[in-house]
């Protein structure tokens, strides 16, 4: 008897309400837990399903069900990206890497503060740490139209690295933006100024430089281990 076909995330992130709500229960209990501990059963139940294999039912797997986390989010930040988009072009900045990394970044501080709570930030580092993309671009779906021409501009800029070293950046540089998320945002969606130390904008904005600082940069040619090894 031959497996069903693994159903995918619909390429152009469109959901059922009864879709939507187990990706939104799923998203939070990922956050409180982690993407593999969260159990498809608690999930269902979670998005008030009877059916304790509406996961399945909807998404074909756990590994189906996380992609479709994803696609939802990207999607939802697909009109701000494209608004965005037009603006920095409008203004002559369409190639500007600071521009490039604002579209790629801000949209999310705005998913953030309409959800109200930070389990965007906890499940999308969970997601990009779980899987190892080696082709630029590639997150597990096919790129929104608005993400993809983002990606592919910011790409023009890594002409001087390997494809699987740009990937690795972009992820890097992903995972610096989100520790902002997790340290600058309250479980509402609020910033926050922590006690005795910069605001969040100021948070932003030198962690904006830093990561344009480590995107761009020459690849390094010195082998850190076998230095080490020859000073040991």
């Amino acid at each position: 008897m031959k497996a069903k076909p693994e159903k995918l995330a619909p390429v152009d992130g469109t959901f059922s309400a009864t879709q939507l709500k187990i990706i939104l229960a799923a998203e939070k209990l990922f956050a409180s837990t982690s993407i593999e501990s969260a159990s498809l059963r608690e999930i269902a139940a979670a998005a008030e399903q009877r059916n304790h294999y509406a996961v399945q039912y909807h998404f074909g797997s756990r590994d189906g069900l996380v992609r479709a986390v994803f696609a939802h989010r990207m999607f939802q930040m697909e009109e701000r990206r494209g608004a965005m988009l037009a603006e920095i072009e409008r203004t002559g900045r369409l190639h500007e890497a600071r521009a490039l990394l604002e579209v790629l970044f801000l949209p999310q501080l705005e998913l953030q503060k309409a959800d109200g709570n930070r389990s965007y930030g906890s499940f999308l580092c969970q997601y990009l740490l779980r899987e190892r993309w080696a082709a630029y671009g590639d997150f597990g779906i096919p790129s929104p139209p608005n993400l993809d021409r983002l990606l592919t501009l910011i790409k023009e800029r890594f002409d001087h690295l390997p494809e699987a070293v740009a990937q690795r950046r972009i992820v890097s540089g992903s995972l610096v933006f989100l520790s902002i998320l997790a340290t600058y945002v309250d479980e509402h969606g609020e910033e926050r100024t922590l006690e005795g130390e910069e605001s969040f904008n100021e948070a932003l904005n030198d962690t904006l430089m830093q990561i344009e600082a480590g995107l761009f940069m020459p690849k390094a040619t010195v082998d850190i281990t076998r230095k080490q090894t020859a000073l040991s």
